[in-house]
């Protein structure tokens, strides 16, 4: 049986059971969901000890007792749906969250990906939350594409530090914006990365297929370009380019074979409603992203959100355990904001369902953990880092099986 077929059957098969689970959790009054009479929809999933479970690509090829179909892989949520999942109980909406992570990955493994600013400042978009934007008055100032050899400098840190992929971005409107010279540059930059064993992600702003294909070429694994927040808060947030211009690139990116990272940030403003939205557009994608970033705004000087609240830990944890059961079979990753974030909570971000992270001393021009702080946080939760080429190595097992 192919793929597809497997993951048709277990939509028509289990997708009521997930609708009924969901009606009757929303219908139920708030003090008999969290009563210890109360029915789990969902039983525990027991592993091995030191081990995790079989990938989903092993549990695939079984004939019978899919443990996927109880969280399976589906593209028709109702934005209804995701809202009921989304307003659950927290704890109860983790433990959900946790054990689709348990059916589809290893919950002790987490990617390690490390984000360099090649092009930092300059930007003519006007994200009010960005202190990259030229249109505010920040503390970052416009410079110029770096050169090769501190980028590749960069890219061997990250590695010895224990990152298995390297996240380049430029504060480029987009590629076209730009010229060929340039794109040259970064395509060397790729190519090079990709010679050294990691996966390689990109983030330049627009992209049409002809660039895309070209990033592929060169070896990009991966292009990150995040739809932010809702299609209807959306022009509160930016104005010099609209939503389908993001779904549009999105669509390049897919067209030429390149893996998508794609999510949005939190505390910008948005309603619950919003993030729900933000949610159910991904989910409905035509392929979910291999990647969904969750990223808590972090307030920058001079920028229109620099009074905004910080966003509590809780709201982070709803929104990764979302993701995590609307789409469960992306890396979510626990993105800006993780430096204001105890261990304890950050355990409590991994127990929802993020498997990824972004690590080294900066997120473009925003502050983050270390690669030694990161380490004794996995020693400390009994964590270990993902080998790299997930993805790759899941479609060679597809295609020989």
């Amino acid at each position: 049986m192919q793929p597809l077929q497997v993951v048709g059957r277990l939509q028509a098969r289990c997708a009521p059971l997930v609708r009924r689970w969901l009606s009757s959790a929303a219908s139920a009054p708030v003090s008999e969901r969290v009563t210890a009479s109360s029915p789990v929809p969902f039983p525990d999933v027991e592993e091995e000890e030191n081990q995790g479970p079989p990938s989903y690509q092993e549990r695939s090829t079984q004939s019978t007792d899919f443990e996927s179909d109880r969280f399976p892989v589906r593209y028709d949520w109702t934005r209804d749906e995701i809202r009921r999942l989304y307003n659950h109980p927290l704890l109860d909406l983790v433990y959900h969250g946790a054990t689709a992570h348990r059916i589809y990955f290893n919950p002790r493994e987490v990617q390690q990906c490390t984000l360099l600013s090649i092009k930092t400042g300059g930007c003519p978009e006007d994200c009010k939350y960005c202190s990259q934007s030229s249109s505010y008055k920040t503390a970052v100032k416009a410079e110029k594409l770096m050169g090769f050899d501190d980028v590749m400098e960069s890219a061997r840190r990250a590695k010895e530090g224990g990152s298995t992929r390297f996240c380049m971005g430029a504060a480029w409107r987009g590629v076209s914006q730009v010229g060929p010279r340039q794109f040259d540059r970064v395509l060397q930059m790729v190519s090079e990365v990709r010679g050294m064993g990691m996966e390689v992600c990109a983030t330049l702003g627009l992209l049409n297929t002809e660039q895309a294909k070209k990033l592929k070429e060169a070896g990009l694994t991966a292009y990150n370009h995040n739809l932010d927040t809702s299609k209807e808060y959306y022009p509160k947030v930016i104005t010099s380019r609209v939503y389908e211009d993001r779904l549009k690139t999105l669509e390049s990116v897919r067209e030429a074979g390149i893996s998508v990272c794609c999510g949005g940030i939190i505390g910008l403003g948005e309603s619950h409603e919003d993030r729900v939205s933000l949610l159910h557009t991904l989910a409905t994608l035509k392929e979910h992203p291999e990647s969904v970033p969750v990223n808590a705004l972090v307030a920058n000087e001079g920028t229109p959100l620099e009074e905004a609240d910080t966003v509590p830990v809780w709201d982070l944890c709803r929104m990764i355990a979302t993701a995590r059961i609307v789409m469960p079979r992306s890396m979510v990753r626990l993105s800006a904001g993780r430096l204001g974030l105890s261990e304890a909570e950050q355990a409590l971000c991994f127990m929802a369902g993020a498997n990824s992270i972004f690590t080294g001393d900066k997120l473009l021009t925003t502050p983050n953990p270390e690669f030694s702080e990161d380490r004794a946080m996995f020693e400390t939760l009994g964590l270990k880092g993902k080998q790299p080429f997930y993805y790759e190595k899941l479609e060679e097992k597809h295609v020989s099986s």
